[in-house]
């Protein structure tokens, strides 16, 4: 298999910056829509009192996960977000109290079996963190007698520019991860274990590699330099070389794939019953003076995240995520969820005009699941659906990388989305 990747500059300025805690905001606006799957129902209504941890929202559906409060205080009333997505969805607006008084129903789970392993996981409202918002319990949930995993890859390879807030979790946070590890081993009955991590990271290779030294099943293995290596299908191949075919999932490959920071909430969750109601995020840009990943609380908004970022001018262009994969965002009341990496700004970022294509094949040639970029585009023009499907469009990840070396500044990646959007 040949494997197409781009190297990035990684500009990691927050690295070595210990997290902070971002003050806490007069209010929140928490999504009812925190994953990958069914919206929730709230369970609150205006002027109810409601404290750190509470449930607000939930759903019958399986792929979807439950909705906690972030902070204490009270329940304003209900409005719509608009998700990076660009779905809307019903939120709760809850006014601080500024107490953080935990809700008093939380406490560890007790955990006698890999069903109430499962329960717990779906309990915690967990999704991946990485940035794709897969509710947890979903993925743990394969059926091992007819896709068996006999290894677990555990994902720190964070190889878009700016964004640290996984690298800081290893450094701050390893026992849990080891410790989540072996839960997830331990409960789903996995015989081995893999931890990737970029070679630029050797504080974190060798934390991680001191912290699992006594667990011979598990394995920390270094990776080349090289964007996406975040996705799962190219982690499965960097890791284990085995290949992931385009209809299948991880677990035909026999791996199960998870998120660094996901694996070690899991074991926060297991010791404390406190839920997924905070995340780490990495604030930077060319115009930040100081770059810093702060722990915020989920519907923490835009506007609020803004106040603690030290920026040299108003910036013109202000991002969710990486700038490979994120999205832009304007509207200041905006709240982070779940799934928020990074706080990106941008000053004098003005859209460079595009040309004609050149025919140079660059796009063809950094696509690491080995698409044609530039022909999955003309079969979209032309709304030619068959074409599409026949040029493998829904493989296309959306990492940008296509964008990202076109010579001609060609909005390439944005357009396989739409067509990806044409097939389904």
């Amino acid at each position: 298999m040949i494997l197409n990747t781009v190297r990035l500059p990684h500009f990691n300025a927050s690295a070595d910056r210990k997290t902070v805690k971002l003050p806490l905001p007069k209010k929140v606006i928490i999504s009812l829509s925190q994953s990958i799957g069914a919206s929730c129902e709230p369970i609150v209504k205006k002027g109810d009192e409601v404290h750190t941890g509470q449930l607000i929202g939930d759903s019958d559906a399986f792929v979807s996960v439950p909705v906690h409060s972030s902070v204490s205080g009270t329940v304003a009333g209900e409005t719509e977000v608009l998700s990076v997505s660009g779905r809307l969805s019903r939120a709760v607006v809850i006014n601080t109290d500024r107490l953080q008084k935990n809700c008093e129903s939380l406490k560890p789970p007790v955990i006698e079996n890999k069903e109430d392993f499962l329960k717990a996981v779906r309990d915690s409202g967990s999704v991946g963190l990485g940035g794709a918002g897969f509710p947890t319990h979903v993925k743990l949930s394969y059926d091992s007698k007819k896709t068996p995993v006999d290894t677990l890859i555990i994902n720190g390879a964070e190889c878009e520019p700016y964004i640290t807030s996984d690298y800081r979790e290893i450094l701050e946070n390893s026992q849990n991860i080891a410790d989540g590890i072996k839960l997830v081993m331990k409960h789903l009955e996995i015989p081995s274990a893999i931890i990737g991590i970029e070679r630029d990271k050797p504080l974190a290779i060798e934390q991680m590699r001191e912290i699992t030294e006594n667990y011979p099943a598990v394995t920390v293995k270094p990776l080349s330099l090289s964007f996406p290596q975040g996705a799962e299908k190219i982690l499965i191949y960097k890791t284990t070389g085995r290949i992931v075919k385009e209809d299948e999932r991880p677990y035909s490959a026999g791996c199960l794939v998870l998120n660094i920071s996901t694996v070690a909430f899991i074991a926060e969750y297991i010791k404390t019953g406190i839920p997924m109601i905070k995340r780490r995020i990495t604030i930077d840009g060319d115009i930040v003076n100081k770059a810093v990943n702060v722990s915020a609380p989920i519907g923490a908004t835009l506007s609020e995240l803004l106040r603690s970022a030290d920026a040299r001018i108003i910036p013109d262009r202000i991002i969710f995520g990486g700038p490979m994969m994120g999205v832009c965002v304007y509207e200041p009341e905006t709240p982070i969820s779940k799934t928020t990496s990074a706080l990106l700004l941008f000053g004098n970022s003005k859209l460079k005009k595009e040309s004609a294509c050149i025919r140079c094949g660059k796009c063809i040639s950094s696509c690491s699941m080995n698409l044609s970029p530039v022909e999955i585009n003309k079969a979209y023009d032309a709304s030619d659906k068959a074409l599409l499907k026949k040029l493998r469009v829904g493989l296309c990840m959306n990492c940008g990388s296509c964008s990202y070396v076109c010579p001609a500044k060609r909005n390439i990646s944005e357009k396989n989305q739409l067509a990806k959007q044409i097939v389904k």
